[in-house]
């Protein structure tokens, strides 16, 4: 099994400080990380659930996959974030099943992760990101 656990399930948001305020108001949730990520056009902020996150993301910029996916969809869930031990490893099984990628190779992500993207039109619907959490250099 190359899955080891929900790494997040992503949430598209316009406002961000309004999501952050009503998962704080309903659940009590806090923010554990938050990240501009520029090269994707999103800001993220991670609430942490057990061993998990619901990622509450906004687009930065029109032409972002968050600002189209809005766009077309309103706002919602976007992907789910599936951990796993070797991003390449589960990269290249994808493929090898059928899947499209979306990223040509695994690649940086947020909080110092790999990741890739697949494509929801080879995932039954639903647009799948796979992360590999990176261990934090020694200072």
């Amino acid at each position: 099994m190359l899955l080891t656990e929900i790494d997040h399930i992503a949430v598209a948001v316009k406002d961000l400080e309004a999501a952050i305020a009503h998962y704080r108001q309903a659940f009590g949730a806090e923010v554990c990380h938050r990240e501009v990520v520029e090269k994707d056009g999103v800001e993220e902020a991670l609430l942490k659930v057990a061993d998990s996150y619901i990622q509450l993301t906004r687009a930065t910029r029109p032409d972002s996959p968050i600002a189209r996916s809005i766009e077309k969809r309103g706002e919602g869930l976007h992907h789910v974030g599936y951990r796993v031990a070797d991003c390449q490893q589960a990269y290249d099984a994808m493929v090898a099943a059928g899947a499209t990628p979306i990223d040509p190779a695994p690649r940086p992500g947020s909080r110092g992760t790999t990741v890739a993207f697949f494509h929801p039109k080879t995932s039954f619907g639903t647009l799948i990101e796979l992360v590999q959490e990176n261990p934090t250099p020694a200072h």
